[in-house]
């Protein structure tokens, strides 16, 4: 759960682009759905969290800031954006935002699916009902929209489809 927060809030921060980078309608409407479905989920990993009396990480999109060694160090949890690709994103406009957009969100929840993969390989790790659920959801949910983005990345003229 706190691995997870700073992964949607890097999601959230990528969608939120897309009305300011000049994304077409469509990667408008998946955007909005990222942010409304992920932003919920936030919320719910901090009540578990909080409930629990675990520590509550702020919603991070540049990752989750850990001590190692007596050194703050910030780790990125699996198909999250590097520093580098974050300004690639924000600096593209219009088709590139939207090829750049589908690509690296494509990326991120190819990411969050391995860290569900992980905890479902640990025994005992989703006997909590909560959790199985809600990982269970996350699942679903992203496995759905990375085929949807895939079949828009796809769809788009080739000039705008060139491999990264």
């Amino acid at each position: 759960m706190t691995h997870m927060i700073s992964h949607h809030a890097q999601a959230i921060e990528m969608a939120g682009w897309a009305p300011s980078h000049g994304a077409s309608p469509s990667v408008q409407r998946l955007s909005e759905r990222i942010i409304n479905a992920q932003q919920d989920e936030i919320a719910t990993m901090q009540r578990w969290l909080g409930a629990r009396h675990l520590q509550v990480p702020a919603p991070d999109p540049n990752g989750m800031k850990m001590t190692m060694g007596g050194t703050e160090q910030v780790m990125l949890m699996p198909g999250m954006l590097t520093p580098d690709q974050m300004k690639q994103l924000d600096a593209s406009r219009g088709q590139e935002f939207d090829r750049l957009f589908l690509a690296f969100m494509i990326q991120h929840h190819k990411g969050a699916l391995t860290m569900v993969h992980q905890l479902f390989d640990t025994p005992g790790a989703a006997s909590d009902d909560v959790i199985f659920k809600f990982a269970s959801d996350v699942n679903v949910d992203q496995t759905t929209e990375v085929a949807r983005m895939q079949g828009m990345l796809d769809a788009m003229s080739p000039e705008t489809h060139s491999s990264q």
